[in-house]
């Protein structure tokens, strides 16, 4: 018996977001459920650089590929391996897998040990932006950088480059609960660093400046710690510069260029990059460290300590919102999180 078909929305080749073919409406069959899985009725989803750049990395192989790894939505189905604490119904969010299609689509199905209970004081549209920039800033300033909530730090100032989009805004929130820490994020135009004062940064600079000046303008002759969220290829070089002995570089994102990372070696500083997929693409023996965080980051949204980076709903899943998103996405110009809900009548 063939399995039922679902709404999806995907890309067959890589094209530029402007082409009606960049992204399109889809039906397909509903994932089948291995022995851990879990599979989820779609509620919303958000949209990230990581959907862009795979994307524009699409083979011409003729395939079609599903796309998005942001995602609220409720369990519908389980594997006979999952714990009891998921039951049919429950309320949940995720990012899931790179090496697994998609959830740009109605129904989607991931490994429960990278699934959270969702946020009670959060509707699904603002619960799916969570999930991928929690988790990412999460790892890069406790699992990287070794940052501690409860115990002194050796690093006491924090310079978030690229604060006002989807990982900085989450970044900020989650830095402000390190005790004794300075938070300084970079964000060049009024509005992107109105939002990094609202989500709790003691001082916003420039990226375009020189960001060196600034700093010394603030009393800061160097920073001890610096999570690089974009552009590598432009800042690495004043960043190693401004970087204290001994401290410590956390990227996210891959370089054109090969840096010079010899730049950082008379400092015996620390490099490291983030990327939050190594645990779901590497079946990593701590890959249900996915679910914990983002369990704990439910409790800190509920308890009112952070809050969601969502700052527009798009509307309804359809390619046509999807490319507005990417079109979005890819002029650099975003703040917080772009979200969708619900799913779109095709013609």
């Amino acid at each position: 018996m063939p399995l039922p078909l679902m709404k999806a929305v995907g890309t067959r080749q890589a094209l530029p977001i402007d082409h009606p073919q960049a992204l399109v409406d889809l039906e397909v069959p509903v994932p089948a459920v291995r022995e851990r899985d879990l599979l989820f009725r779609v509620e919303a989803i958000s949209v990230n650089p990581a959907d862009y750049r795979v994307r524009t990395q699409k083979a011409d192989d003729g395939s079609s590929a599903i796309l998005g790894w942001d995602v609220a939505g409720t369990v519908a189905a389980k594997g006979s391996a999952v714990p009891a604490d998921f039951q049919l119904g429950d309320a949940v969010y995720y990012a899931g897998d790179l090496t697994r299609p998609g959830a740009n689509s109605e129904f989607h199905v991931v490994d429960a040990r990278v699934v959270g209970h969702r946020p009670h004081t959060l509707n699904a549209s603002q619960a799916a932006a969570v999930p991928l920039t929690a988790l990412t800033a999460w790892e890069a300033l406790f699992d990287r950088m070794g940052f501690s909530r409860t115990n002194p730090n050796r690093l006491h100032n924090l310079l978030i480059v690229g604060g006002a989009g989807g990982v900085g805004s989450m970044a900020i929130q989650l830095a402000r609960l390190i005790p004794g820490l300075r938070v300084i994020a970079t964000a060049s135009r009024p509005a992107s660093q109105a939002w990094c004062l609202h989500l709790g940064a003691h001082e916003v600079i420039n990226h375009f400046g020189n960001m060196r000046e600034q700093l010394g303008s603030l009393g800061v002759p160097g920073v001890d710690a610096i999570l690089l969220l974009n552009d590598p290829d432009q800042h690495f070089a004043a960043l190693a510069d401004m970087l204290t002995p001994q401290g410590t570089l956390c990227c996210i994102v891959p370089f054109k260029q090969p840096p010079d990372i010899n730049l950082l070696m008379r400092k015996s500083a620390t490099w490291v990059w983030e990327f939050m997929f190594t645990r779901p693409m590497f079946g990593t023996a701590d890959l249900g460290a996915q679910r914990d965080i983002l369990n704990t980051v439910a409790r800190l949204i509920d308890a009112g300590q952070i809050q969601s980076a969502a700052t527009e709903d798009l509307g309804p899943i359809c390619a046509d919102n999807l490319r507005t998103a990417h079109r979005l996405l890819e002029s650099h110009r975003t703040i917080g999180k772009l979200t969708l809900s619900g799913f779109a009548a095709q013609a």
